[in-house]
């Protein structure tokens, strides 16, 4: 395969930032480019120091290879010996997994003294972008305009798996992704260096990595350390391998230059990464129908779990780390959300997007040509979200009931496994591909090791209670008659969770060995139970494909008739996939008369210290404060240890551990949040409030260093 060939050039426009008339360069800081875009990006002008090419460069090493994807995340590679550089939050479940009340390295933090010390990271992946081909043609060319919606949806997804199995089969070694980077339009083959073996180096405790906790979360100004250090690992033979203690550390291409003078406000800073998933290009139906289901049930559907789990971990240590990277992972999606949802309740981005649709409609009507093929476009995509709406109360709530319990989710995997396995490799779910299995194996294993039963039934009861209350539950029998016994004899649900075996890792692993019919003998009641509702759960899935299957083709077409109402082309919404995005340091006005700085200090977090969670400054902090023991790292200005920054860069979830670089390309600082006015930008960025919050390198430095004892790290990273 030819390196980083892209036949359609991605132009820049991102709701409402499109290329100038005077060339390439973008009018705003919006934008979270392909690195196909790069090179049409007129750095200079914007005050970068290096070429594009040295950013990213098709034909030799450039920054874009000392960058790489840390499961949902991104990180950067700051040493030679594959030294990594993302968050605390990022690396919060290796914490969690490795802790336990005698070593709490959630509380306590971790170090490794020497590589040998290192402790594995169960679970994790680290990918790195090696290249990446149009394959559009490819993709579409097994669907046809008259095409069932659901035959569509499992078309593509089977030529994406043939296309990445060839890709594999022909780089071994290298792992290959097909991304949708238009809905229903456009396809993209990367392929990915694939690392196994990762493992935790340091972890300051969760008073630094966490200071705040979900108080601050999404909040500014911040004082948190949200950085880890991680290391990938190779087999001798310099291949991807599975932990083995045997294994060498890898070595990365390119290895991102550490600045640790950092930056100053006003100064231009970019981030490489692997930001998630937007939805800028959604219509205004899509926006509403999030606004009143999606969203509120989310918000609410999480609170309650969080609370719950709080509650059972209080005076208990051993069953709150249990539920710590759940409770996190939680608690950060549900402000997020309640962000999200207060920014489409007081901006006018759903009246902004009708207003543009309206506009379209009209000169769709002046176009003869083109009101023929797209003339009802727009209303089939408002009937699609019409008619998911009548029924999504009943379906967030069906598809909560198999998340909330832990031990009805691993139920579930067990029979959707068995099911799939009985299938061609092509035709099973993404999970089920015996390329992903090990992977989906290890996770779910992971999972049932962190079960607590009494909590398991309070989330089942909860449940079951809300779904009585929904009319269409009655509908799926296998679940109503469960819901009218269980309440008539609520102390069933208590008998199902003593009884059952899905907490026992043991069973689990045996029950990922059989066929369906051999799990449908497993006496078990929430696995029998799970196995009555997996027709109904499968029924959900295919309805689930066949909406997606009529919204990508109405949606490729919505695409195609904007792009010639405005004459231009789009930025894609972010779906994992490398971008990059670039702004200033800068501060912001959130409310009248209020205006927030960009750069946190050490001060502060002293300041907002109360002795009590979540804010808690460890004494080996302040007796380093007390002493004036800052070294190189205090801010000239400001005279203290920054430790946060803000900047205006476009940014969304997975950008996590992003690194900040300078306009010279070298790292100043660990991307980990966004302002809670910016949680918005999933939907659309703003210049007045979308802020971006990363830990500043030097706070960086001087924790891991001078606090904590890890000059070793920093000698690696070639600080001193």
């Amino acid at each position: 395969m030819k390196k980083y060939q892209l036949s359609r050039m991605i132009g820049c426009l991102a709701l409402g930032v499109i290329w100038g008339l005077s060339g390439n360069r973008c009018a705003a800081d919006e934008g979270m480019f392909p690195i196909s875009e790069i090179q049409n990006l007129q750095l200079q002008e914007l005050g970068f120091k290096l070429p594009a090419n040295e950013i990213f460069n098709p034909d030799g090493v450039s920054l874009i290879d000392g960058i790489c994807r840390v499961n949902g995340c991104t990180g950067s590679f700051v040493s030679p010996q594959g030294l990594i550089i993302t968050n605390h939050h990022c690396a919060y479940r290796a914490i969690q997994t490795a802790s336990t009340v005698e070593h709490d390295y959630l509380t306590d933090g971790f170090l490794a003294k020497t590589k040998e010390l290192e402790i594995p990271a169960p679970g994790y992946t680290v990918r790195i972008t090696e290249s990446y081909v149009d394959v559009s043609p490819q993709v579409l060319e097994v669907v046809t305009a008259d095409m069932p919606f659901l035959e569509r949806t499992k078309s593509i997804d089977r030529r994406r798996k043939e296309l990445e199995q060839t890709a594999e089969q022909q780089n071994p070694g290298l792992r290959a992704e097909v991304a949708e980077m238009f809905t229903g339009k456009t396809y993209v083959l990367f392929l990915y260096t694939y690392l196994k073996d990762v493992r935790l180096v340091f972890a300051p405790p969760s008073a630094i990595g966490n200071f705040g906790g979900e108080v601050d979360n999404w909040e500014w100004p911040r004082h948190t350390g949200d950085f880890s250090l991680m290391r990938a690992y190779t087999s001798v033979d310099g291949k991807s391998a599975d932990y083995d203690p045997n294994n060498i550390p890898y070595q990365p291409k390119r290895v991102i230059s550490v600045d640790p003078k950092g930056v100053d406000e006003g100064d231009l800073v970019f981030l490489l990464g692997y930001p998630g998933r937007t939805v800028r290009h959604k219509t205004a139906s899509f926006l509403a129908f999030d606004a009143e289901y999606r969203l509120p049930m989310t918000v609410d559907l999480y609170q309650w779990q969080i609370r719950e789990m709080e509650t059972a971990g209080q005076g208990n240590r051993a069953i709150a780390l249990k539920h710590a990277s759940r409770i996190k992972s939680l608690a950060n999606v549900e402000k997020r959300t309640r962000g999200q949802l207060k920014g489409l309740q007081r901006t006018d981005i759903l009246e902004r997007r009708r207003a543009e649709e309206r506009a379209i409609e009209s000169y769709l009507q002046s176009q003869p040509n083109l009101a023929e093929r797209y003339g009802a476009t727009l209303a089939d995509i408002d009937q699609v979200y019409q008619s998911m709406s009548e029924t999504a109360t009943f379906e967030i709530h069906f598809n909560e009931l198999r998340n909330a319990s832990r031990m009805l989710a691993t139920a579930w995997q067990l029979w959707d496994l068995a099911v799939e396995r009985q299938k061609p490799d092509l035709d099973r779910e993404t999970a089920a591909l015996e390329r992903n299995l090990p992977q989906t194996i290890q996770q779910l294993v992971l999972a049932v090791k962190d079960i607590d039963r009494p909590t398991d039934q309070l989330m089942l009861q909860g449940m079951i209670q809300r779904l009585s209350q929904i009319e269409q539950s009655q509908q799926i029998p296998a679940l109503w008659q469960e819901i009218k016994k269980l309440q008539n004899q609520p102390e069933l649900v208590a008998d199902w969770i003593s009884s059952s075996k899905l907490a026992d890792v043991e069973f689990v692993e045996r029950c990922l060995k059989m066929s369906p019919s051999e799990l449908a003998a497993v006496q078990d009641p929430l696995l029998q139970w799970m196995g009555n509702l997996y027709p109904a759960y499968i029924a959900q899935r295919e309805l689930d494909k066949q909406r997606e299957g009529q919204l990508n083709r109405l949606y490729g077409d919505w695409q195609s008739l904007k792009e010639q109402y405005l004459a231009t082309a789009f930025v894609p919404d972010a779906n994992a996939t490398l971008r990059m995005t670039f702004g200033r340091v800068r501060g912001y006005s959130p409310a009248d008369a209020l205006t927030k700085q960009p750069i946190s200090t050490l001060r502060g977090m002293l300041e907002k210290e109360t002795g009590t969670d979540p804010f808690i400054v460890p004494e080996v902090v302040k007796q380093a404060h007390a002493r004036g023991n800052f070294g190189d790292f205090v801010h000239p200005r400001l005279n203290q240890v920054p430790i946060a920054i803000l900047y205006s860069a476009d940014t969304t979830g997975g950008n996590s551990g992003s690194p900040i670089l300078n306009a010279s390309g070298q790292l100043i600082g660990v991307n980990f949040d966004r302002t809670f006015e910016a949680t918005i930008n999933d939907f659309a960025w703003n210049e007045n409030y979308s802020r971006s919050i990363g830990v500043d390198i030097r706070f960086v430095l001087w924790i891991t260093g001078t606090v904590y004892g890890g000059d070793h790290l920093l000698q690696e990273m070639g600080v001193k």
